[in-house]
């Protein structure tokens, strides 16, 4: 039986993953900030991405950093926001959502992976119609569920999913109301393992065997272009696509 990787190896790969998280957030830090301006209380969106950018564990300074290069106190790269849609094997509907300096390079990179991965990229709207913007406040399996949900219909939630397979939870919101929400959770004691604004399909689509595996490749390599702040897909992926 062969190594395995190196204690070093295992965290120079743990430090790669950790500098792309904390470069999606920046990113998404200044984009908020130059948008709707650098004070998170009056800006729910930057507020959503320094709430993240701190449970990552990212400090104040880089995130201070981050704001004031936004709003031009101090020099710094401007993003753009870009979306693209398209196809999965199988049918399945894919949502990439990107910040960029260069759409360019971008769109060669995205439309690189559809390709691979014996996809396809579509038109701006062709897919977006399925999913819906919410806002999801997630509970590991074991949290309280009467006292979650309580709490959520108290908050003005406009749902509470809880899920049999293994009794984690997820309480729904609408975008606008997400905050709010979230802070009348926190305040009852009831901090979220994950939170933030996502899309969901209406409907999803269950892929297996080969077709899961494709869909899988497809979704990581979007998810690991530096470009890429987010990727949405109604694809149910069987314990194939894990094999």
């Amino acid at each position: 039986m062969g190594r395995g990787p190196s204690i070093e190896a295992r965290k120079n790969a743990t430090d790669a993953k950790r500098g792309k998280i904390f470069t999606k957030i920046i990113r998404e830090i200044g984009v908020a900030a130059r948008a709707g301006g650098g004070d998170p209380a009056n800006n729910p969106r930057l507020r959503v991405a320094v709430d993240k950018g701190l449970a990552a564990n990212m400090s104040k300074d880089v995130i201070e950093r981050a704001i004031k290069k936004a709003t031009g106190e101090l020099e710094g790269v401007v993003y753009e926001e870009v979306r693209y849609e398209g196809y999965a094997p199988g049918g399945v509907a894919v949502i990439v959502d990107c910040l960029t300096d260069n759409r360019v390079r971008t769109v060669a990179d995205v439309r690189h992976a559809f390709s691979k991965c014996g996809g396809n990229m579509g038109t701006e709207g062709s897919v977006a119609f399925m999913f819906k913007r919410l806002g999801v406040l997630s509970y590991a399996p074991g949290a309280d569920e009467e006292k979650i949900t309580e709490a959520a219909i108290e908050a003005g939630a406009d749902d509470i999913v809880v899920y049999p397979d293994d009794g984690s939870i997820d309480v729904v919101t609408a975008p606008e109301a997400f905050q709010g929400v979230k802070d009348a959770m926190e305040a009852a004691g009831l901090k979220p393992d994950h939170a933030g604004i996502t899309f969901r399909a209406d409907n999803d689509i269950s892929v297996q065997g080969d077709t899961a595996l494709q869909v899988k490749k497809l979704l990581d390599m979007l998810e690991d272009l530096d470009d890429v702040q987010d990727v949405y897909s109604n694809a149910e992926l069987g314990a194939d696509a894990y094999a």
